[in-house]
């Protein structure tokens, strides 16, 4: 089977067939840089880098590219809140959002672009919406005329007539129907603006994304996605702006994960519900984190809860506590292939719409299979089957560190989160190692029983004591 992607446009699985043979060209509507990024953005970002992944693996040339909303009248609000630039707030964000990047593990965009270095192509495409009779001026502000554009409502399945001004609308008693929107804002004192045909102003929030997209990608490109709020009326609007312009598709594919809820609410500031992404990464494994997420289909609401991540960071445990395992049995050989058999089962999991629930299912199956293998001290066809495993695990961003290096972290965590110190167990270890070489087998014992008590556990290899947590 070749991949499927759920098209929103449709409202249904579709073959995927890129626009140019090999090559993907994706957007995805990245964050408002207004404040910090909270665990709402990290489900999409995840959704998004891992479809990006497994484009590349799959064999395609994808270029990415996730923006910057950096002028909004959230970022203007916040800074004139705190006595400070619109471009100070923004800037603060944006390099915070770079760390909660690495944080979570995301693979870098093609081409992350920012709205405010693009003013000049937002106005030409504006001017071309005019040219077109799309767009009218009001007093400094442009509009686009929604009942001018046929196709208005086919992403969202809403119908014009029975639209009304509400929350997301902005009402303007100037505009010629209450579903038109800005383009162009006229400038206002204390708030950012650049030079245009209409005099001082701002772009809207809809036509920075048409401009940025169509610039890096052209038209149609193949992949639009975001979170599913916005669905209506962002994409809408992109869709009615862009294909207006040009006479042509937008994207071929529109991809919207679903909301992220917390006690069966959707996640949202003014509810106070909301978890910064720095702050769960103080929390939890960025590891856990993404096989959280990944453990349901992305376009399934999903209910946040710290014991759902605990429970994953578990499951994630287990496959690391594997991975040292088999590093330390099985010898590296460059000449051996990944086992076919294993990305098979992948890849067929994957093309169905990027059912990751399914291929966390085949990890964990392998895990076990892998286990009982060594418990066995069976090694037939071992290594090959590693190296699948291993593929995979990085395909879906995983397995980005050693296990080395992601056991030992847990495990200081996990005891500094007691009040124990990892000097001190690594003390008790040490002495009871002297303990053990002078045949003192009384003490080894009470010190062995002395980390128990502490919810330690030691295992004695040939290469030296190793020690859990529980």
């Amino acid at each position: 089977m070749s991949l499927q992607i759920h098209n929103t446009l449709s409202g249904k699985k579709e073959p995927f067939v890129p626009v140019k043979e090999g090559e993907v060209r994706m957007y995805v509507c990245g964050v408002t840089v207004y404040d910090s990024s909270h665990i709402g953005h990290a489900r999409f970002l995840l959704t998004f880098d891992v479809v990006y992944r497994y484009l590349k693996f799959l064999g395609y040339q994808v270029t990415f590219v996730r923006n910057f909303t950096d002028v909004d009248d959230k970022i203007i609000q916040r800074a004139n809140a705190q006595g400070l630039a619109s471009e100070v707030i923004a800037e603060r964000y944006i390099r915070e959002f770079a760390e909660d990047s690495a944080g979570l593990g995301l693979a870098s965009p093609t081409h992350e672009p920012r709205a405010t270095a693009h003013i000049p192509e937002i106005i030409a495409l504006i001017r071309r919406l005019e040219e077109k009779g799309l767009a009218y001026r009001v007093e400094g502000d442009v509009f686009f005329s929604v009942d001018r554009f046929p196709g208005y409502g086919k992403l969202s399945k809403k119908r014009i007539e029975e639209l009304e001004a509400g929350a997301r609308v902005e009402v303007d008693e100037r505009k010629k129907k209450p579903m038109d929107f800005a383009l162009w804002k006229a400038g206002k004192q204390g708030e950012p603006s650049w030079e245009s045909p209409w005099g001082r102003g701002r772009p809207g929030w809809h036509i920075e994304c048409s401009a940025m997209s169509t610039k890096y990608l052209g038209q149609p490109f193949d992949i639009h996605g975001g979170g599913g709020d916005l669905v209506f009326p962002h994409h809408e609007n992109e869709i009615a702006q862009s294909e207006g312009a040009f006479d042509l598709p937008l994207a071929r594919y529109w991809m919207h994960n679903g909301f992220l809820r917390k006690d069966r609410e959707k996640m949202s500031k003014s509810l106070g519900n909301i978890d910064p992404v720095r702050e769960v990464l103080r929390r939890h494994e960025a590891a856990a984190l993404r096989h959280y997420f990944l453990a349901s289909h992305y376009r399934s609401p999903l209910d946040f809860s710290d014991q759902a991540l605990e429970e994953a960071g578990k499951g994630m445990e287990r496959v690391y506590e594997t991975m040292d395992r088999l590093d330390r049995s099985v010898p590296a050989n460059g000449e051996l292939a990944p086992e076919p058999r294993l990305l098979e089962g992948f890849r067929r999991e994957m093309d169905d719409d990027f059912n990751t629930p399914r291929a966390l299912a085949l990890i964990f199956d392998e895990i076990r299979s892998l286990n009982r293998m060594l418990d066995e001290d069976k090694r037939e066809g071992l290594g090959s089957r590693v190296l699948a495993l291993k593929v995979i695990g990085e395909t879906l961003g995983l397995l980005q560190e050693s296990p080395g290096a992601f056991l030992q972290r847990k495990k200081e965590r996990w005891i500094r989160g007691r009040g124990i110190s990892p000097d001190v167990v690594e003390e008790l270890i040490n002495k009871r190692e002297r303990a053990r070489s002078a045949k003192q087998w009384q003490e080894a014992d009470r010190i062995r029983a002395e980390l128990q008590e502490k919810g330690i556990t030691l295992e004695d290899t040939p290469g030296g004591t190793l020690w859990k947590v529980r």
